[in-house]
């Protein structure tokens, strides 16, 4: 074998061509440069002279680690970066697009890779060294242009995309810096799959002189292949991504939002005489209760006599008991209990609300539907979990919906004990994650319907199953953003409710289900199946926030719209995940009191749009 740091030897050649071949040695080149030659080409061939230096010698162990990137994964990889330019569904800032761009390169860079290995197993010949060289050559010249003219393009179009969404076209779009954060991330993707091909051809190695070749090859390749899969799922996520996020979670569920105190009301959990102390509701528990409006001040809004609202909250580890009862059930029971204690059944509308993975409920549409009704209301929620939303799918998905069925079923049971003229109108609603939970209780468009006065469901995710039927089954010629089902006979979506919801004009019937669904929310759209599939959003005609040159990439797509998810409240309602006071007219349609007009749905959108804009 040849001594490490020996002269550079290229893919196996012919005999005539390593006679005529200069020598190398030294990583010189093969002859004088000549002076006159263009700067391009002179930069050109000192790259060269690097690849041909001995620290890339084949004969090296760390070969597999150190060798120069191989061409055709190369170009691929700059083709993915330059399609994770193209605008998604919400702006992005700058970082974010390099984090996007450097993810998309490393996937480029591995299907390239694979690519030219396919080629080199299927084709003896081989191209040859000019040919090679004018190749380096001309990536090395147009790439880096093409690069720069792409990356300001992009900031175009992100610019055009604000403005769409009633945004600053203002922006600050830091070329370099895209650029390196994405070359960061996939030499850093490189180095971690060369050190693993590095640790697997050395295990290949050491089996190989106790076992048959192919036997160590196979065993080899499966060690290696379990070994990355048990670190990437029990390190990285388990203990690593989950851990931390869980440790972090479950320290904001001790504290408390600024401003927020202990509620004076008896008609809400955590006030005086409830079976829930205010320490045990937990951080979304607290913010919940403790911003329950006042009866002074739902009076002094409608200029008639108010009711003090109800508001029960019980936490995902309840301070009460129930002997042979689930946890989940023991929630519901504990919850139909304080619902007894504070008088809920006798109310006008009794709400049940689907929670978030932290246990949120959007104040937006408890408020919306509080001052609607003046204070005769209650509304009751259980949390599943103290997780952030995303941690909450991956883990304990499952959790949100048969969370919210047990409480459904509980409160279902105990109105059922009551004389049908004197129970409450039972509505459901709940946002994200809070819209899935509540979807995956009923599990179809005709349950839900059956089984409650109305909904109003905001952003539901992808995987929600009663949205995804309604956008499936939607009536022919309506687009998948704002589905059209049945006629509109129970169910409507919109973005702009205002004047979405009026449409079609055929008669609206009773219970109605409102959902609140924009254009270019990716919490809506996000799903696996953007890796590889074009989804139904990107057809045209576009939804009336999205620009039109955006366009579907495999596997870009998807991480795109992933980054997107991050950045979804950075927008101003009707746009991303925001939905503002967009409750007020879902309200409106699902359970109006009998005297609502439009002029007070307009009077109550502004009054909850300026009061959450001071906060």
């Amino acid at each position: 074998m040849r001594p490490r740091g020996g002269p550079y030897q290229a893919d196996p050649m012919t005999s005539t061509d390593r006679n005529t071949r200069p020598d190398r040695s030294a990583g010189t080149a093969p002859g004088p440069e000549p002076g006159g030659a263009p700067p391009a080409r002179r930069a050109a061939d000192r790259l060269l002279r690097l690849a041909r230096h001995p620290y890339w010698d084949r004969a090296s162990p760390a070969y597999r680690v150190r060798r120069w990137p191989d061409l055709t994964a190369l170009c691929l990889a700059t083709a993915f970066f330059w399609s994770s330019l193209s605008p998604s569904l919400v702006p992005r800032p700058w970082y974010l697009q390099g984090i996007v761009g450097g993810i998309t390169a490393a996937i480029g860079y591995a299907l390239g890779s694979t690519l030219a290995w396919l080629f080199r197993a299927l084709v003896r010949r081989r191209p040859g060294e000019p040919v090679r060289t004018r190749c380096w050559q001309a990536y090395w010249l147009l790439a880096p242009l093409a690069t720069l003219w792409l990356v300001s393009e992009s900031a175009r179009t992100q610019r055009r995309l604000r403005v769409l969404q009633d945004l600053p076209p203002s922006l600050t779009w830091h070329t370099p810096m895209i650029a390196l954060i994405a070359l960061a991330l996939l030499a850093l993707a490189l180095l971690l799959a060369r050190l693993v091909r590095l640790g697997a051809v050395t295990l290949i190695r050491l089996l190989g002189r106790l076992l048959p070749r192919p036997v160590a090859y196979v065993t080899g390749a499966l060690l290696t292949a379990l070994a990355v899969l048990v670190g990437v799922r029990d390190i990285v996520y388990d203990r690593g991504i989950v851990d931390v996020a869980d440790r972090i979670a479950a320290a904001t569920n001790g504290g408390t939002k600024a401003g927020i105190e202990r509620p004076v009301s008896r008609y809400v959990s955590g006030g005086p005489g409830s079976l829930l102390g205010w320490d045990s509701l937990g951080y979304e528990g607290r913010n919940f209760t403790g911003s329950t409006p006042t009866r002074a001040a739902l009076t002094a809004w409608s200029g008639r006599p108010a009711r003090d609202p109800v508001r029960v909250y019980v936490p995902s580890t309840p301070p009460v008991a129930f002997a042979d009862a689930s946890p989940f059930a023991a929630q519901a029971a504990l919850a139909v209990r304080e619902l007894d204690r504070t008088g809920a059944f006798d109310r006008s509308v009794l709400a049940v609300a689907g929670t978030t993975g932290t246990g949120w409920v959007d104040p937006n549409v408890a408020e919306a539907l509080e001052y609607m009704h003046r204070g005769d209301t209650a509304i009751v929620a259980v949390q599943y979990s103290y997780l952030p939303s995303w941690v909450s799918f991956l883990v304990d998905k499952e959790k949100a919906g048969q969370a919210t069925r047990a409480l459904l079923d509980a409160v279902r049971a105990r109105l059922d004990t009551l004389p049908p003229d004197h129970r409450p109108r039972l509505v459901v609603t709940g946002e994200s994650l809070g819209a899935y939970a509540v979807e995956a209780s009923f599990g179809s468009a005709a349950r839900l319907l059956a089984e409650t006065d109305g909904a109003l469901l905001l952003g539901p995710p992808d995987f929600s199953p009663v949205s995804r039927e309604l956008r499936r089954d939607r009536d022919p010629g309506s687009p998948v953003w704002r589905p059209r089902y049945d006629g509109g006979r129970h169910v409507r979506f919109g973005q702009f409710p205002a004047t979405d919801l009026a449409r079609p004009a055929a008669r609206w019937e009773h219970p109605r289900v409102v959902y609140l669904q924009n254009a270019s929310d990716p919490v809506v759209w996000w799903s696996p199946n953007l890796l590889l599939d074009r989804p139904a959003w990107l057809s045209r005609p576009l939804g009336p926030d999205i620009t039109p040159e955006i366009r579907w990439f495999p596997f870009v797509t998807f991480w795109q719209t992933s980054v997107d998810m991050a950045v979804s409240y950075g927008v101003d309602a009707p746009h991303g995940h925001r939905y503002g006071a967009g409750a007020v007219d879902g309200w409106a349609a699902v359970a109006p009191p009998e005297d609502w007009t439009d002029a007070d749905t307009t009077r109550l959108r502004a009054y909850i749009g300026h009061r959450r804009a001071a906060y």
